[in-house]
């Protein structure tokens, strides 16, 4: 038989991280700028936090500044609307979340270069080529443009609140109950899976599992560390072609939570909840997710974010409605509530 399989992969041609980071912003544009303008994405609070910082390394190039706020598709079509007969030739995205993932879908449709610009290692979006878009009615993970570059200043990042940091922490060491949820699609449904993709995925949460106890508020060393691994993260999606090694069952708990109400809870600790109730449904060891989320000061309680049970319960059922078609330990048909509640319940959820 004739092979013709083909993958498309792609893959940051630079990676800047660290202390002072920022200062490689010019030369990363005039590598990936061929010609036309350079769109600025940012918002009124991360522009004061490294927006300024990159305009001042614009001097002598074109440059267009879209302030926006929250990832939405009416948010993408003010944008469009915005840059009508600019000659977009490249992207720059500047924030915490939604501000890189307005940037890299913006990048994608227009068909030009992306470099990300961190300013809170708050999830693994910040180095993915997915975007996570409210559509009005829920939060649709999409194809967006993978970062050329990636300037992640860990002396700007550490000045976010720590919440932050170890929202984004949950969201790499969640990154276990996916792969699971992954290679028991590959057994069930004979879903294609990469060893290569799993092992990164893996890598990523394990070394911050092993490291929690040196992940405090404050210290920049902490940045770095979640930081380098949301990077590879972000790799592994990218030799996947997909959101699989980061994104299984606990991520369908979340956006469950975010249609039927999330509270205050940010994307990486609605995720380490539903990666608690994930693991005890494969019989792992949910006692030591639990723990590392302890030690960096992440909550995996429903009711310290104003989540109630009832809610809780409904999203753990109704998750695998989300996307049916990326089979989970959740299963295909709703899970019982008798069912739903006893995970919650047993992990501490409710």
């Amino acid at each position: 038989m004739e092979f013709n399989k083909i993958r498309a992969m792609h893959f940051p041609n630079d990676v800047y991280i660290g202390h002072d980071a920022i200062q490689n912003v010019r030369h990363v544009v005039e590598k990936n700028l061929k010609s036309g303008t350079v769109l600025i994405v940012s918002g009124e609070k991360t522009y004061k936090i490294a927006g300024e910082a990159v305009i001042d390394k614009m001097q002598g190039l074109e440059y267009h500044l879209l302030m926006t706020g929250n990832a939405t598709m009416d948010a993408i079509k003010k944008a469009r609307e915005e840059i009508i007969g600019i000659r977009v030739g490249l992207v720059i995205g500047v924030g915490g979340g939604s501000k890189i993932d307005m940037g890299k879908k913006l990048a994608y449709d227009l068909d030009v270069p992306f470099i990300s610009v961190p300013t809170a290692p708050s999830h693994d979006g910040i180095a993915s080529p997915r975007a996570s878009i409210y559509d009005g009615k829920s939060f649709l993970s999409i194809e967006a443009a993978m970062p050329s570059s990636i300037v992640a200043d860990t002396k700007i990042m550490v000045r976010a609140p720590y919440r932050f940091a170890a929202s984004g922490a949950s969201d790499v060491i969640a990154n276990l109950t996916a792969v699971m949820d992954w290679k028991m699609a590959n057994r069930i449904k004979g879903e294609s899976f990469s060893t290569t993709a799993a092992v990164i995925s893996e890598y990523s949460s394990r070394d911050l599992i092993e490291n929690a106890n040196i992940i405090q508020p404050g210290l920049e060393s902490s940045i770095w560390l979640i930081t380098k691994q949301i990077l590879a993260s972000g790799t592994a999606m990218a030799i996947a072609g997909s959101s699989r090694p980061a994104s299984g069952s606990e991520h369908l708990f979340a956006h469950a939570l975010e249609i039927l109400g999330s509270g205050t809870a940010m994307h990486g600790e609605q995720v380490a909840m539903g990666s608690l109730a994930s693991m005890y449904l494969h019989g792992g060891d949910w006692k030591m997710l639990y723990e590392t989320y302890k030690k960096i000061g992440v909550s995996t309680r429903a009711a310290d974010y104003g989540i109630s049970n009832d809610t809780a319960i409904k999203a753990l059922s109704i998750a695998h409605r989300l996307r049916p078609q990326r089979y989970t330990i959740l299963g295909e048909t709703d899970l019982s509530e008798g069912v739903a509640r006893n995970a919650l319940k047993t992990t501490g959820v409710i």
